[in-house]
């Protein structure tokens, strides 16, 4: 039987509708969603914390605990960047082991934990943590196709995982570049090699995902993503229901109810409406073209938006082939945040000045500094020297140069708060700036919160 984890939560709005899903819209439905019978549902993390607070002016600690009160049979899922918990750069060690510890408090019973880079440096002590809390972990690989990319090297890494505690493989295509061939092969040697459950991700993106699940059934995978049908299919994942319905019968068979899954994809078709202004038509078909680019539809996004500031829209087929070229310069980094941020900014740096590396952003620096981890593959000589000069990067594990960060955090919300909890101070040691703006919109409201701790 295979189990469900179930997106929409997460990751369907966040690919469909730029994560803008509010709290409000998700709690009428949560006691049916209950009864399923998924293995989880996937509802914090990834971009969901900022969004919350930047753009929703929501709590997203709030989120988790409203879910948490009326999801009571089924578990709760998050998706957590290692070091980067839910930010965009690495945090101190003892902020990472105090936002896992919280997150669990508050509800979270699975952590899936993956580094953009696939550094395990990056992942121990996040894995660590979340095991110590008594979570479940899904360790992640974060899965991108380059000529050093293989399966040995995947299978290397899924040992690393293994042995830093993690009780799952998470086999993430953020992209949806998996063929139906390279799941088959990837999971079975998984399967054979490392002997731990195996959770595949992909979105629909090239239209390959529905097939993409079958040779992973028959590859023996144990878990698959999918996203209720209201938020499934374009950018997002293969609709739930579709799955469902297709293994109904067959030795794949998910045991899930049909007619409930159609009453929740009902409600759900109702809050899509609600959002229709925010839906881009980009993000609800098929690109075949990310079998050639390899960018992730959110970065796609993030690249017509910056072309656009810039009046520069025409630059974006020549946008997609630079990134394609930086990806290659900086040794074949996953595209996956931070990393496609980072990559996807310097290829419209070098496309509007037309001039490559004029301007090279700090963010590219700090990664040939080494700063986010150990790159895949070699970085381009000619580029690294024009980047760091004769500065050698950093060959340590990047977070053991990140002074203590809590402390001086609660100092800070101190000058800000009355009251406070280990949750704000939290979201302030994370996104300072936008937490501090939440603040100033959102009146204290923690009385019945335990107090900070010192």
């Amino acid at each position: 039987m295979i189990k469900i984890t179930e997106t929409v939560l997460r990751d369907g709005h966040q690919s469909l509708i730029a994560t803008r899903m509010a709290t409000s819209d998700m709690l009428p439905v949560l006691e049916k969603m209950d009864k399923v019978g998924f293995f989880s549902l996937e509802m914090w993390g990834g971009a969901t914390f900022d969004v919350c607070l930047r753009y929703l002016r929501e709590d997203p600690w709030e989120r988790l605990k409203e879910i948490r009160k009326r999801v009571k049979n089924t578990k709760l899922q998050m998706l957590l960047r290692g070091q980067n918990l839910v930010g965009y750069r690495h945090y101190s060690d003892d902020v990472v082991v105090k936002f896992i510890q919280k997150a669990r408090d508050n509800g979270i019973d699975v952590f899936r934990i993956f580094d953009a880079l696939n550094d395990i440096r990056n992942l121990e002590l996040s894995i660590k943590t979340a095991k110590q809390s008594g979570a479940i972990v899904e360790g992640a690989i974060s899965y991108t196709v380059s000529p050093i990319h293989t399966i040995e090297k995947y299978i290397k890494f899924a040992f690393e995982l293994q042995d830093a505690g993690a009780d799952i493989i998470c086999i993430k295509d953020m992209s949806g570049i998996i063929t139906p061939l390279a799941a088959y092969d990837l999971i079975k040697a998984l399967k054979k090699e490392v002997k731990l459950p195996v959770h595949l991700h992909t979105h629909s993106t090239s239209g390959m995902a529905p097939i993409v699940y079958l040779t992973a059934c028959e590859a023996d995978v144990d878990y698959l993503d999918t996203a209720i049908s209201p938020f499934g299919g374009g950018t997002s994942q293969p609709p739930t229901e579709s799955i469902v319905g297709a293994f109904k019968g067959t030795p794949f068979d998910t045991g899930l109810d049909l007619d409930l899954l159609v009453e929740i994809a009902d409600y759900f078709q109702g809050v899509k409406e609600k959002y229709r202004a925010l839906l881009d038509p980009i993000a609800e078909r098929i690109d075949t073209k990310i079998l050639v680019h390899q960018t992730p539809g959110g970065m796609i996004s993030n690249l017509v938006s910056q072309l656009k500031e810039q009046k520069a829209l025409d630059k974006y087929e020549s946008a997609l082939k630079e990134t394609a070229r930086v990806r290659k310069e900086l040794g074949y980094p996953p595209l996956v945040t931070p990393i496609s941020q980072i990559v996807g900014t310097q290829a419209v740096f070098n496309v509007i000045l037309e001039s490559r590396y004029e301007v090279i952003s700090k963010e590219v620096k700090d990664y040939i500094k080494g700063l986010y981890g150990r790159p895949p593959g070699p970085i381009d000589e000619e580029l690294k020297k024009r980047a760091i000069g004769d500065e050698e990067p950093l060959t340590t594990r990047p977070a053991d140069s990140i002074p203590p960060e809590w402390d001086v955090s609660v100092l800070a919300v101190k000058k800000l708060r009355e009251t406070f909890t280990d949750e704000d101070v939290l979201s302030y040691a994370i996104f300072p700036l936008v937490t501090k703006e939440f603040w100033k919109d959102i009146p204290a409201h923690h009385d019945k919160l335990a107090p900070v701790e010192k």
